[in-house]
Parts: structure tokens; C-alpha cells; sequence
């Protein structure tokens, strides 16, 4: 039988009472973490199974005493969800193409290209993370009214392209590939635009698919520049069609807006699981083997 490798804390150290009682404070504290964060999604689920009376009862109660999984369907037809999902999806695949193009090609050309002036550029892009999102959203939105591309899906695509954070993220993921690789790529006759499209993004896929989570949860969950930007529902996202006539909603029951909610939050949840697998893949695949 192959010996298991040692870990951090070996069984004789676990023997040890103070050990004991080191693991057993971060066994309380990570229980902690969890149930802060599972909470609140089991109560919103929960209390979408519950009649509107069970609700709105005092004092509250965890798990329901009757389940009403109807009110999933009477949440499904109260508001035009596949429509606006639609919407967000509009949204998500733009940001994710203009990211991967515009920045991913300015970060590839810093990173493998003697760029002039290219340290004042990577200092530049550093700088304008400190900067407040909220201070450049009426420019923003003046540049983008001037360009008459209000209420159109462009209002979200042209800012996607102008991200440092993403660009800057990028960069470090393009330095870390190995030289060879372009060197080899070079001789052969390849031109920059084929070993960014052949090399870079394919051995680049974990940290698109980290950026691709960063995406759609910006897209999920953004409701204030949507509606600033958006005039009609019928470009509306998901997030600030919930914001305005489920959140708002005076005569819509309670029950109902958990339910919707519940609907809403499961996406993202699923969306992370899927693409969490390819974050760690191709840890080393800047290696060239001798």
C-alpha cells in the first residue's frame, strides 16, 4: 500500500492537545464562514416554498411547514425571465469577445512586443485602478450619448474593452508563458496576430475562464448602469428587471419575490461550478519539455 504523504500537521502532532485545540478553532470558525454564506440562500429558497401568510408570520420560522413549489411557477409568469436572460446572456458573450480581442490583444502586445514607452503604459493602467469606478460613470455616460449608443447593448460592450484590471491580469498570465514557445513560433514564420490566436489563447484558457466569471457576475448582478443606460425594458438585464418590478413591487406577495429570487440566484451559483475546473488546468502550461 503506498504511504499517504505527509501533510502540514502530522498524526503525532495531532496528538498533541494544543494542536487539537488549533484545529478545532478553525473548524468553528470555517463552520462559521459557511453558514454565514448559506443563510441567506436557504432562507430565500425556503421562504420561496412558503405560503405568503408563513411568510410574512411572526416570529419567523426556518424551514416551511407547508411547501408550495407552485409559487416557482406563478414567478415564472409574472415577469418576461427568459427575455430578460436573454438580455444578460446579449451582455455577457459582447463583454467576454471584447475583452478577449481588445485586451487581449493590448495585453499579449505588452507583454511579447517591444512596445515604445511600454513601462509608462503598464504604470499608467496600474494607476487607473486606484481611480473610483463612481467617478468616471457621468463621463461614461456622456461619451456614450454623444456617440448615440444609449440603449443599445454597445453602452455595455465599449467599456468592457476599456478594463485595466482585466487587461492588467492578462498581462502577467502572457508573461508567464514560456519564450520558447513564440521564439519557436516566430521562426517558423508565424505572425504576432497567429501566435496570439494559436499560442497565447490556448494555453490561456484558465485565466479567460477566471475573467469569464468576473464577466458574468458583473452582468448578473450590475442593476445601476443599466439603468442608467437602458431607457426601455426591452433591453433590460435580469438584475435591474428584478430591481424594478420584483424589489419595487408593492402588490406582488412576498412569497412570490422569494421565489424569483431563488430562480436568480441559482444561475451564477451553477456558472461558477462549471467553469471553476478550468481555472487550475494548464498550472504548467508555460513548461517546455528538454
Amino acid at each position: 500500500m503506498k504511504p499517504l504523504e505527509r501533510g502540514i500537521v502530522s498524526d503525532y502532532d495531532l496528538k498533541r492537545g494544543s494542536v487539537k485545540l488549533g484545529y478545532g478553532v478553525m473548524i468553528l470558525f470555517i463552520c462559521i464562514m459557511v453558514f454565514s454564506m448559506l443563510y441567506p440562500f436557504l432562507t430565500t429558497l425556503f421562504n420561496g416554498v412558503k405560503g405568503n401568510a408563513e411568510v410574512n408570520s411572526f416570529p419567523p420560522h426556518f424551514f416551511p411547514k407547508e411547501w408550495h413549489f407552485e409559487n416557482f411557477h406563478k414567478a415564472w409568469v409574472y415577469i418576461a425571465l427568459p427575455k430578460f436572460l436573454r438580455n444578460t446572456l446579449y451582455i455577457f458573450f459582447g463583454n467576454m469577445i471584447v475583452t478577449t480581442i481588445v485586451l487581449g490583444l493590448a495585453a499579449f502586445s505588452l507583454s511579447r512586443l517591444n512596445v515604445p514607452g511600454q513601462k509608462y503604459i503598464y504604470l499608467f493602467f496600474m494607476i487607473a485602478l486606484f481611480i473610483p469606478p463612481t467617478t468616471y460613470i457621468i463621463p461614461n455616460f456622456i461619451n456614450l450619448k454623444d456617440l448615440h449608443l444609449l440603449n443599445t447593448f454597445w453602452a455595455f460592450w465599449l467599456p468592457a474593452g476599456a478594463s485595466a484590471f482585466n487587461l492588467l491580469i492578462l498581462k502577467e498570465f502572457f508573461d508567464g508563458i514560456h519564450m520558447d514557445l513564440i521564439e519557436s513560433g516566430r521562426i517558423d514564420g508565424a505572425s504576432e496576430f497567429r501566435l496570439f490566436v494559436q499560442i497565447a489563447v490556448p494555453l490561456s484558457i484558465p485565466i479567460f475562464s477566471t475573467i469569464a466569471i468576473f464577466v458574468f457576475a458583473g452582468a448578473w448582478n450590475d442593476w445601476y448602469w443599466p439603468s442608467l443606460v437602458l431607457h426601455n425594458d426591452s433591453h433590460y438585464p435580469l438584475s435591474t428587471a428584478i430591481y424594478k418590478y420584483v424589489l419595487n413591487a408593492r402588490r406582488l406577495d412576498t412569497n412570490i419575490k422569494f421565489a424569483l429570487l431563488s430562480m436568480v440566484m441559482l444561475p451564477p451559483v451553477l456558472f461558477f461550478l462549471f467553469f471553476q475546473k478550468y481555472i487550475m488546468r494548464g498550472l504548467h502550461v508555460g513548461g517546455v519539455k528538454g
